[in-house]
């Protein structure tokens, strides 16, 4: 997201209008390499990255997901459809998220629908998650510019120079704030979620 300090409101609002997400229908319908995967998810998620430099996906990422089982192991060394699937949610999760989080919330997901069969499928949940995307868009719009009008009448009595900053600083303050509640909703959502019983506590 690129901001143009002269017009920092109308820049974000046009930056949130670009934002979308992979469609199902342009992941290939044949499974693929690592290198192919991160290939893939460097192509269609670049304009995410803050840096030009910065790594949408890796290697080692990979493996290490899979590690701590956020990931199911690919089957010959190829990752399926289902498993780009996860593989994006992670991407947009791991910035708010953490590892354990991540994988309370996807493990029951995973357990489910992976490689079902059922009229419900990875494919078809992303789907109906992600369709929500455009009218939330347009809900983060209106809560940007009523932080904005709200942050840009602090500070009445500062200097002109002081303004400029102290208004930006009060608007990165106010988002911060409502990033800060919604994460502590869905930390509380994901504790309670039905813990799978392992090893000593699982029922024989």
């Amino acid at each position: 997201m690129t901001i143009d300090p002269a017009d920092i409101l109308n820049s974000i609002l046009s930056s949130l209008e670009r934002i979308d997400y992979i469609k199902p229908k342009e992941i290939p319908n044949i499974d693929l390499y690592m290198d192919q995967v991160t290939t893939f998810m460097e192509e269609h998620l670049k304009d995410s990255k803050r840096y030009p430099e910065d790594k949408i996906l890796t290697k080692t990422m990979i493996n290490n997901y899979a590690k701590n089982r956020l990931l199911p192991s690919p089957e010959k060394k190829k990752y399926s459809k289902e498993h780009m699937l996860l593989l994006i949610y992670i991407y947009y999760f791991k910035g708010l998220l953490s590892i354990g989080d991540i994988q309370s919330l996807l493990e029951p997901l995973t357990d489910k629908y992976f490689h079902a069969e059922d009229e419900l499928t990875m494919q078809s949940i992303y789907e109906e998650v992600f369709s929500m995307e455009k009218s939330q868009v347009e809900k983060v719009k209106q809560d940007v510019i009523a932080s904005y009008e709200a942050a840009a009448a602090t500070f009445s009595d500062a200097s002109e120079e002081e303004k400029q900053f102290l208004h930006i600083f009060s608007f990165i303050c106010l988002l911060s704030f409502d990033v800060y509640v919604k994460k502590q909703v869905i930390e509380k959502l994901i504790d309670g979620l039905p813990k799978k019983e392992t090893g000593k506590n699982s029922k024989k």
